[in-house]
């Protein structure tokens, strides 16, 4: 018993020693904490500097990315295409457009595209039963690419490209009327876009160029609206330091530039450089041509502030470029 005794009491002072030399005097926490401070902020501030790196670089990439494919969409566009407006086909159709605030339309044109099912032909087999086919078809369309700067909060403080169409319908005996059509007593298998109208080719002693920039649209008003393809296109203007462009230093010869606002070798607090054409809109061989320039501006992704997402030579590789060259597949004859 004694024994036993012995043993618990001893086991009970070594606890109690243990227990009064736990835990760490001021001066050790204060100790611990430099050391703590002066490994951990280094750590952090490389950490931090990581991820803002990874940001801008993600920034830029997504830019290239999304300019290229604009781009490529915009081509893919153009190849369809029959007559590009230049600068002056473009202010003269400008008014029959549809007014978008803050936006300047830069490349209209004319397409030719494809239509699925709007050939419909009826007829009879041999026992008298009514038969109906349905080919394919082809109908025209209106094109116009915009330059929009406006104060949107839904989009970036760049500026954006938005396009708008309007499409012909295919006229067939053997379909129907349409409510609000540029002729309603004639029959369609589609029925065209409210406002549009055909061109009128057939006024003697007029050149193509003129007959295309005397189409004015159909008496109702235009039911589609510009549709934003690519944000973050750049927006600075040439006197806030965006490169400069004329027709004569940044064009082709023969071709002119759109919009005609930006052809001024002075500076002017409304030119806008970001997305514009060089167009020649009959060729040689009687066909359009147009040049694209494209410019984005990744600056905007990182930051809202207006003041500090203009264009600055020194970060160039936040304002990725993209330029092609397209020749529209079709023509007319300007006899």
């Amino acid at each position: 018993m004694n024994t036993l005794k012995w043993v618990l009491d001893t086991q009970l002072k070594i606890w109690k020693q243990q227990k009064n030399n736990d835990g760490f005097t001021l001066i050790e926490l204060l100790v611990a904490m430099v050391l703590a401070f002066l490994v951990i902020t280094p750590l952090l501030g490389f950490m931090i500097n990581v991820l803002d790196t990874d940001r801008q670089e993600q920034a830029k990439a997504n830019s290239e990315q999304e300019i290229q494919a604009a781009a490529d969409f915009i081509t893919r566009d153009l190849q369809q295409s029959f007559y590009i407006y230049d600068a002056t086909g473009v202010n003269a159709i400008k008014s029959q457009l549809p007014s978008v605030t803050g936006g300047e339309p830069v490349l209209v044109f004319w397409k030719r595209e494809f239509a699925k099912d709007a050939a419909i032909t009826k007829t009879k087999d041999n026992s008298g039963k009514d038969i109906t086919f349905k080919d394919d078809a082809f109908v025209y369309s209106l094109v116009a690419y915009y330059l929009i700067k406006d104060n949107n909060a839904n989009w970036s403080e760049a500026a954006r490209i938005a396009r708008f169409q309007i499409q012909d319908g295919y006229l067939n005996s053997n379909g129907s009327t349409c409510h609000k059509a540029y002729d309603t007593n004639i029959k369609f298998s589609i029925c065209p876009d409210e406002g549009f109208k055909p061109l009128d080719l057939s006024q003697n002693g007029q050149t193509i160029t003129q007959k295309m920039n005397d189409w004015e649209k159909a008496s109702e008003d235009y039911k589609q609206v510009p549709i934003v393809l690519i944000d973050f296109i750049d927006q600075t203007t040439t006197a806030k330091g965006a490169p400069t462009v004329t027709s004569s230093s940044s064009c082709p010869s023969g071709f002119s530039i759109v919009p005609s606002s930006i052809d001024n070798a002075s500076p002017s607090t409304t030119n806008k450089t970001g997305f514009y054409a060089c167009v020649q809109s009959v060729s040689s061989n009687n066909q359009s041509v147009a040049e694209i320039y494209l410019r984005g501006n990744a600056l905007a992704r990182l930051t809202n502030d207006g003041n500090k997402i203009n264009y600055n030579s020194n970060k160039i590789t936040y304002f990725p470029q993209a330029k092609v060259r397209v020749e529209g597949r079709s023509f007319i004859f300007t006899k």
